[in-house]
């Protein structure tokens, strides 16, 4: 944070942002945990009661909530209270399953499944941009999401030789290019790719299969065609 935020030369260094910015502050914290990060440390470097008054011009008492709010900002980073109130929402609207998808990382993956036991009646799949396993009884399935077709196949691969038995759940994008001057970088060949491996996907496991980012409804039909008759929801 004090690399990214700050400005040469402020006496107050990245602790301004507490009066400034606290949402930035926030996001740093978040980006650190994503990233694997086991403590995180507040954004009180050069902050101090009399700091904040000689170059913020606030009262004491306003100094002193700044301090206390760089603590504050970094346990409201937490995973869990983070999801917290998502999973309130949806459950109480009445959702069959939530899916938490495209979970970067293990540790934010464990939060998730922890916070689940605050919600006893809930059930949920859980895919991972990366490849990754947890195991939960209210987990319905667990597997990959937004990931090219053609990784899924080593990805269940590897899962399949750590021993575990759970139910798979799949669905990748489109497999095409972005780039950032054009575009997407269309191709025929990429989402179609999808309903002919899908069988193999099926083979390792995979009980549920679909589609994430440009996979349409054209693509998923196309998917349930191939897969007609058997016991995969495509969705």
């Amino acid at each position: 944070m004090g690399t990214n935020k700050c400005q040469k030369g402020d006496p107050l260094w990245s602790a301004r942002l507490l009066y400034t910015n606290p949402q930035a502050i926030k996001d740093a914290h978040y980006r650190f945990l994503l990233s694997g990060a086991d403590v995180i440390t507040t954004a009180t470097y050069q902050a101090s009661v009399s700091g904040f008054m000689n170059h913020l011009d606030v009262s004491c008492d306003r100094a002193k909530e700044l301090m206390m709010s760089g603590v504050h900002l970094a346990k409201e980073t937490d995973f869990k209270v983070w999801h917290r109130p998502q999973i309130e929402c949806i459950a109480a609207a009445g959702a069959d399953f939530v899916a938490f998808e495209t979970i970067p990382s293990l540790k934010e993956a464990k939060a998730l499944v922890d916070l689940l036991r605050e919600f006893p009646d809930v059930k949920a799949w859980l895919s991972f941009s990366c490849k990754a396993v947890i195991g939960s009884d209210q987990l319905v399935a667990v597997g990959v999401n937004c990931c090219p077709p053609a990784l899924l196949q080593p990805l269940l691969d590897s899962a399949a030789s750590l021993g575990t038995d759970p139910c798979w759940v799949v669905y990748p994008n489109s497999g095409e290019d972005w780039d950032s001057e054009h575009g997407w970088r269309t191709s025929k060949t990429a989402s179609s790719s999808i309903p002919k491996l899908s069988h193999t996907w099926r083979k390792q496991g995979a009980a549920l299969i679909g589609g994430c980012c440009r996979v349409g409804p054209d693509e998923i039909a196309e998917l349930r065609r191939e897969l007609k008759g058997s016991s995969t929801t495509a969705e």
